[in-house]
């Protein structure tokens, strides 16, 4: 690696030319800052796109009723972005960022491969976040009549683009300001689009779906988990890095909770009551999930709503971006971070040219990515969770950036963790429709453990990704326990064979 990548940064030396220059380095004790409630406007701003009434079309396509798919959104998103709680907790105690601190579990150099994983699902959630800002912004100039051709999606991606790709190489302290914006503009034009849509809600329409089976509750369950708070696991502690380590537990825990969950709740509530009163908008919503929902407003809140879209995807894609660079550095690609980040808005650019222009659907490559990536990001979680449960002490700083140090190179036994719990969850996780076809290997143990195969009422449950969280926390549980103990006796400048 590089200096500006692996060492620690000296007091002050954070930021220059307005560019944060920290990497994986553990922030300096001078540059630890604010209160833990500064962590809710990063996660709300981060998910109160309108993106979360689309889910509600998701929800209902597995089969459910209203109550269910309430009961599991509200569930899911609480209990998914808890998660992130507990990880942001990490990083106030060892003021790394996430894919750092992982390496105490994993090796220095074991860590690799979490660290690839990581940075292909936050590339992936940018990616699909900024497509749809492009197909959101083509919409409403459309219905506006002022065209929604090639022109309006070019013009609309380089705005867009530029916007998340300024604020990924500028870094934190921009992304920390430019979210308390997003938040307050987006939570006011929201809370109008709730009001102006209400009388679109047909209660009788949506009392008259038909409740689904336990295990189609369970598969939209597990959806909402990847879709929210599981999609955010591996990236939750590079905001609470820069905060005190004598910043309240409790307070780090619940304001990343409560940012990340508040706004999707209700969100998606209001979107299973749209979804549910008319079957052509929830159809409609799974080739253009934003889109789509400009066609019950009136003309005069076109640009608003424009306005709360965009800014809602770019709150979320951010985010993406900033981190997307610390997994690409933490896999071993020696260049400075706000270079990373330019990589990773390179990457972006070109997946979201292929969503707008060239795919003929959202939803379904969508679920796949969510639910295909979501069993080793769950495995990795499992491990992850685990392994800072038993730890007492603080992590060791130098440790974390030496393969000699106490954490070690490569560690074995939560690699296997991560692999078997991927290989155990892909067999039990099978995408909505079959599609896309190059997946279609998957749920090959469904078969073979009585669910009833590919085409019986678990196929589409996605056990998968409860299984692989399970295996990855359990398993670091009942076998990590000495090795960790072991770490912690160690002093930090001892060495252990490479």
């Amino acid at each position: 690696m590089t200096a500006q990548t692996s060492r620690p940064a000296a007091s002050g030396d954070g930021v220059r030319a307005g560019i944060e220059v920290n990497g994986l380095n553990t922030i300096a004790e001078a540059e630890r800052r604010g209160r833990a409630r500064d962590l809710f406007w990063p996660w709300f701003a981060a998910n109160v796109s309108v993106l979360g009434l689309g889910y509600g079309s998701f929800i209902l396509g597995f089969g459910i009723s209203f109550w269910q798919a309430t009961l599991v959104a509200i569930i899911g998103i609480v209990v998914s972005f808890a998660l992130c709680g507990f990880v942001a907790l990490s990083g106030k105690r060892g003021s790394a960022p996430t894919m750092v601190l992982s390496r105490a579990a994993f090796g220095v150099r074991g860590n690799r491969l979490p660290a690839v994983i990581s940075w292909v699902l936050t590339v992936g959630w940018e990616t699909a976040l900024t497509a749809l800002a492009v197909l959101a912004t083509a919409t409403v100039f459309g219905e506006l009549g002022l065209g929604n051709g090639a022109v309006t999606k070019i013009i609309a991606l380089i705005v867009v683009a530029a916007l998340i790709v300024g604020a990924g190489i500028a870094g934190f302290d921009l992304i920390m300001r430019l979210q308390v914006w997003i938040t307050w503009i987006t939570a006011v034009l929201t809370v109008v689009y709730v009001v102006l849509t209400a009388p679109k809600i047909d209660l009788a329409a949506v009392g008259a779906v038909a409740a689904g089976s336990p295990q189609a509750v369970i598969g939209a369950l597990v959806f909402v988990m990847t879709g929210f708070g599981l999609g955010w696991v591996n990236a939750a502690a590079d905001y609470s890095r820069y905060l005190p380590r004598s910043t309240r537990s409790g307070g780090v825990f619940g304001w990343t909770t409560l940012g990340g969950a508040l706004a999707p709740v209700l969100l998606v509530v209001i979107g299973l009551l749209l979804a549910g009163s008319s079957p052509k908008l929830s159809k409609a919503i799974g080739a253009d999930p934003i889109g789509a929902l400009t066609t019950i407003l009136p003309i005069w809140f076109l640009i608003p709503f424009a306005i709360v879209a965009i800014l809602g995807l770019v709150g979320g894609a951010v985010l993406d971006i900033y981190s997307s660079g610390l997994a690409l550095l933490s896999a071993g690609i020696p260049i400075p971070r706000y270079v990373a980040a330019g990589v990773d808005g390179v990457v972006m650019i070109i997946g979201a040219i292929y969503v707008a222009f060239f795919a003929p659907d959202f939803v379904a490559p969508f679920e796949a990515f969510l639910v295909t990536l979501g069993v080793p990001i769950a495995a990795w979680c499992g491990v992850f969770l685990a392994d800072f449960a038993l730890r007492r002490r603080d992590y060791a700083d130098a440790d974390l950036q030496d393969p000699r140090g106490r954490y070690g190179d490569v560690r074995v036994l939560p690699i296997a963790l991560l692999v078997i719990g991927t290989v155990l969850g892909w067999g039990l996780v099978i995408n909505t429709y079959g599609v896309p076809a190059w997946l279609d290997w998957q749920g090959y143990l469904l078969g073979p453990f009585g669910l009833g195969g590919r085409g019986g009422a678990w196929a589409y449950a996605n056990l998968g990704v409860i299984v692989a969280l399970l295996v990855g926390f359990l398993g670091t549980l009942l076998i990590g326990r000495a090795a960790v103990r072991r770490q912690e006796s160690l002093p930090e400048t001892q060495r252990t064979p490479a």
